[in-house]
């Protein structure tokens, strides 16, 4: 019965707000979920959908022992989708606009120092992983942002990458004279790989086979360098690491806003925990 509207929701979200795929798939593995459970209480309308339903699949998430923040997220599934159809009038009524999320303690970010961040630019790497590394740390891009950069959104000549975020949003970002070097490095390698393989793609990372760089790779790459520095971490460590030592150095925390891409400036001062006497200096200046 909600197969059909889930389908029509996952289309707006990828059509019309222009989510991430990953993202659209957590919203089908939630609500399809969902789905199942409605069908099991013997439910034929939508309307008779109410908020003791949605409750009470809720309850069973605790129940399964799912973690406050996978519940959080499938609450937020189940807000956006109910709020869709209620916007959209397949619904009169809205069951999920009252559920409460649950409370999630703050996560501080795993954050590299700058000597284990120079050490691992300093470890042994081929000329692709090199350029990889570098420009995680040089522009601090998120992952999917990295595979997805085409050739034609870096410009060398003036260091700076024009990318495509979230809600495809578009940023642009500057990047240093060493990523800028183990770019030029690695265009040569690619244009080789592109002859030999007799190929053509506007995607700038390719691996030795000619396939495009997928999200896995970087953070298989990512994860066996932190074994140089004996640490766990992901490319999400290393756009960490690149917000906070910017704000350790200095930087503007509106300017750091805009460099990640990140909607609300409330996101960003997350990073401001690393430095307490940066986040002082943040305060009493718009604080005059």
């Amino acid at each position: 019965m909600l197969i059909q509207y889930i389908s029509q929701y996952l289309e707006y979200l990828e059509i019309e707000r222009g989510l991430a795929e990953n993202t659209i798939l957590a919203y089908r593995s939630d609500l399809y979920s969902l789905c199942e459970f409605i069908n099991e209480q013997n439910i034929k309308k939508l309307d008779e959908i109410s908020r003791f339903h949605l409750s009470l699949y809720i309850k069973n998430l605790y129940d399964e022992k799912y973690t406050p923040r996978s519940i959080t997220r499938e609450i937020a599934s189940i807000k956006g989708f109910f709020k869709w159809l209620n916007i959209n009038e397949y619904i009169y009524h809205n069951p999920a606009l009252a559920i409460e999320q649950p409370k999630l303690p703050k996560r501080l970010p795993k954050v590299l120092s700058m000597k284990e961040i120079t050490s691992l630019l300093d470890s042994t790497m081929n000329v692709m992983e090199k350029a990889v590394f570098e420009l995680l740390y040089a522009a601090g891009l998120r992952v999917s942002e990295l595979t997805d950069i085409q050739i034609n959104n870096i410009d060398i000549n003036a260091k700076y990458i024009r990318c495509i975020g979230k809600g495809s949003k578009e940023r642009i970002v500057p990047i240093g004279k060493k990523a800028c070097s183990a770019l030029k490095k690695y265009f040569l390698e690619r244009e080789y790989l592109l002859k030999k393989y007799n190929l053509k793609t506007k995607f700038c990372f390719i691996k030795e086979n000619g396939k495009k760089l997928t999200r896995q790779d970087v953070f298989v790459f990512i994860k066996s360098m932190g074994k140089n520095i004996d640490k766990d971490i992901s490319p999400h460590t290393i756009r960490h690491s690149f917000a906070t030592h910017l704000l350790e150095n200095g930087a503007d925390l509106r300017v750091v806003q805009e460099l990640l891409g990140h909607s609300d400036v409330a996101t960003t001062q997350l990073y401001t925990h690393i430095s307490k006497k940066r986040l002082k200096e943040i305060y009493f200046a718009i604080n005059k």
